[in-house]
């Protein structure tokens, strides 16, 4: 983030803490996952999972072909707000959650065989066609930590070579796997080695592959050409329509988290206690877990002043990492976190009943519009 850009941001003055969301720079990836469709034919899907905004849906709608849902809730966001295609895969779904689904999705993918029987009836007694798909399990392993992985060894998700059933494929148009977590097209092409191997067979006759998501496609350093051609070589040798359906790559780089120092205390160094916390606003730091970038920070001793940054929450590992700056915080100051649009926003919780932070759009140049606040009501209404 340049400098005056940063300026700019700041100067807008947002209710911390604040999730900033650019306009801009979510054009700037949509134009990326629309030349893929473009070239391709692929359906590129919003994974509600990763970012759910639905104010910027009218945005993203009109390069998006749909959203797939992990539950009926997604599905009534996606349906109700977006108003394309509506695709979802659970790992497993109730007899309550499919009644609602039947009502709201054109896709809808199985975790096991034993599941899309159970189903069956409901989904041709749907009031409209339901496309219906396996998710199949490649076993190729290409994520790097195991709880994102969905193919580590004993995943609950997809079905096994080994306990595929070739006979029971009648209704069946599509198949379904998801391998990936940030990763390269290097990785998908591995990945779709795998899959062919084990399942290739199985594609011809049928309509669709959903190649899932992970795919960070927006990423500076993505190879697009890589991605065409293997979607390119699906098409071609299957005769298939191809979904991908990345929630990453669409936010990616797109939004901020900007926070403000509420005191700095005294430790084995400095700690920087903030009014965004790792725990409720962006709980991967910890889960990951990963560190975040603040805009002007360096790595520990590389600038000036290094500090700890923690949330104001009472757990005792809130703490979001360690950082260096050109001079010593103090209260009142405020941090700019960086790619913070996708996954922060829909895993925030109210965890000691600390405030959500609020959402917010902006283009640089224009007035920043406050989308939401929340307040007591917002924790209130969680509980019982």
């Amino acid at each position: 983030m340049e400098r005056g850009h940063l300026l700019e941001l700041l100067l807008q003055n947002p209710p911390t803490p604040c999730f900033v969301v650019d306009e801009g720079l979510l054009e700037r990836n949509l134009a990326v996952l629309d030349s893929v469709q473009r070239r391709t034919g692929a359906r590129i899907l919003l994974a509600l999972k990763g970012f759910a905004m639905f104010s910027v849906f009218p945005l993203l709608r009109g390069t998006l072909h749909g959203v797939c849902a992990s539950s009926p809730h997604e599905a009534r966001l996606g349906r109700e707000e977006f108003g394309r295609e509506v695709h979802a895969f659970a790992a497993g779904y109730s007899e309550a959650d499919m009644r609602e689904l039947v009502e709201l999705c054109d896709h809808i993918s199985f975790n096991s065989f034993a599941q899309y029987r159970r189903f069956r009836p409901m989904i041709e007694a749907a009031p409209a066609r339901i496309e219906c798909s396996i998710r199949v399990n490649p076993e190729h392993s290409e994520g790097a930590v195991p709880i994102y992985d969905p193919c580590s060894p004993g995943s609950r998700l997809g079905v096994r070579r080994r306990h595929f059933e070739p006979d029971a494929l009648d209704g069946i148009s599509g198949l379904h796997f998801h391998t990936l977590c940030e990763q390269n097209s290097d990785s998908l092409e591995r990945t779709l080695d795998a899959f062919e191997a084990k399942f290739g067979e199985f594609l011809h006759g049928m309509k669709w592959l959903n190649m899932g998501g992970g795919h960070h496609i927006t990423r500076a350093d993505y190879d697009v050409d890589l991605l065409c051609r293997l979607i390119d070589r699906v098409r071609t040798r299957y005769d298939v329509d191809v979904y991908l359906e990345p929630g990453e790559a669409v936010a990616l780089n797109t939004g901020f988290l900007v926070a403000t120092v509420l005191d700095v205390i005294e430790a084995d160094m400095p700690i920087a206690i903030l009014d965004a916390s790792a725990a409720a606003h962006m709980p991967d730091v910890l889960e990951m877990p990963y560190r975040p970038g603040v805009v002007g920070s360096g790595l520990p001793g590389e600038k000036a002043w290094t500090c700890r940054l923690a949330g104001h929450s009472c757990l005792a590992g809130d703490v979001i990492g360690e950082y260096s700056f050109e001079e010593a915080l103090k209260p009142g100051d405020r941090l700019v976190f960086t790619d913070m649009a996708h996954y922060s926003m829909v895993k925030t919780n109210t965890f000691n009943g600390l405030k959500l932070p609020s959402i917010a759009l902006w283009r640089r140049g224009e007035a920043l519009r406050v989308i939401r606040e929340f307040g007591y009501e917002n924790y209130r209404n969680r509980l019982s």
